[in-house]
């Protein structure tokens, strides 16, 4: 004989949103109030308070990164001593909040400082499956460089690092780096967007005046170029277009990698942020299993942050892409390699971007009938 019984489980199908930290920036640098402490700041932030009324190398970025970005931004700023270490910043950091880049106003002089940055994105991501990249500051022209010595100076920084995760900014003006940091966390565009994109607008601060090396030579394109030829990120102008913009965000890729722009790497490191809760709720649970059936629905369920980054919009005749194309068939494969391990490969494909364009234009002579 038995009882009648009734039980009513609640079954969490990981349907909800999944959160997003993209254009959340951390920057770390020497200040003089608040040392130690990782503050929150937005657009309605008084920083004379947060970060002291004096003027600061970590207050002018934050600032330059504030008024570029718009409406709605929003970043951590760790100020530490003038005798911290920026690396130990970062650790403390990471167990209190969490970011998609870390700015580290400080200028670097040497390439193992940018290796050591490298080292700490892969270090953070092994520790926390959190993706990052780094953006490194080098100091501007000194008042007893002409350009062609400064830019002799600053070049072994780079040459020869193969560090994906980090670029390098050079204070030709002084607020570079900043600035790009704010253009990479506008809310207008997406991470897939490069900070090169015209429509996004000029670069907002006092770029209006170019800066002028000791013999008073003005920078010019040319000196850009060599510095972007040295993969560093560097703002540029065109000829008779008003306005200041930007160039590729260089990382530090080797030759022939995918990640050597930065829109690239941020497409992919969403894209592992997405989807690393989705994989966690999968552990120990046999509905992925190696039936048909199992790979069919969590082909399904994995492609779901491909599937809403791939998302775009339609106004009247004009298009807005998503961040990826939306994936096709083949965009993802499971593999299982024994009975309790599974292997995952998924691609996620970017739309094409115009960086060089060449117009032609002919005469049409004929003569009507």
């Amino acid at each position: 004989m038995s009882l009648g019984t009734i039980q009513i489980n609640r079954l969490n199908l990981m349907q909800g949103p999944l959160p997003e930290i993209e254009r959340h920036f951390l920057f770390i640098g020497e200040g003089t109030v608040n040392q130690g402490k990782v503050l929150s700041v937005s657009n309605a932030t008084d920083l004379d308070e947060a970060l002291g009324a004096n003027a600061s190398n970590l207050k002018t970025q934050v600032e330059a990164a504030m008024v570029n970005a718009g409406q709605n931004w929003g970043a951590s700023v760790l100020p530490i001593a003038a005798d911290g270490s920026w690396a130990d910043a970062v650790d403390y950091a990471m167990e209190v909040t969490s970011c998609e880049a870390i700015v580290i106003t400080d200028p670097v002089s040497e390439k193992t400082d940018i290796e050591v940055m490298f080292t700490k994105a892969k270090s953070i991501l092994a520790t926390y499956m959190r993706p990052v990249f780094f953006m490194a500051r080098v100091r501007g022209c000194g008042a007893d460089e002409g350009w062609a010595d400064y830019i002799a100076a600053i070049e072994p920084i780079t040459d020869g690092v193969a560090a994906d995760q980090v670029c390098v900014v050079p204070a030709l003006w002084g607020p570079d780096q900043g600035t790009l940091a704010g253009r990479l966390c506008n809310r207008a565009v997406t991470v897939a967007d490069t900070p090169m994109r015209v429509a996004t607008g000029p670069l907002i601060g006092t770029f209006g005046e170019r800066p002028t090396d000791k013999d008073g030579v003005m920078l010019s394109m040319a000196h850009l170029k060599a510095l972007d030829a040295n993969r560093f990120s560097v703002p540029q102008w065109y000829p008779d277009y008003p306005g200041v913009y930007w160039g590729d965000c260089n990382m530090l890729d080797v030759p022939g990698g995918d990640f050597q722009v930065v829109e690239n790497l941020r497409v992919i490191q969403k894209a592992m942020r997405q989807v690393y809760p989705l994989t966690v709720a999968r552990i120990g649970d046999r509905r992925l299993n190696s039936t048909p059936e199992s790979i069919a629905e969590n082909s399904n369920y994995f492609m779901r942050p491909l599937m809403k980054m791939s998302l775009g919009s339609r106004i009247g005749k004009t298009i807005f892409p998503g961040e990826i194309h939306p994936p096709a068939r083949d965009a993802i494969t499971i593999q299982w390699v024994d009975k309790n391990t599974v292997r995952i490969y998924m691609k996620a494909r970017p739309y094409n971007c115009p960086k060089d364009i060449t117009v032609n234009l002919m005469l049409d002579l004929s003569t009507n009938a």
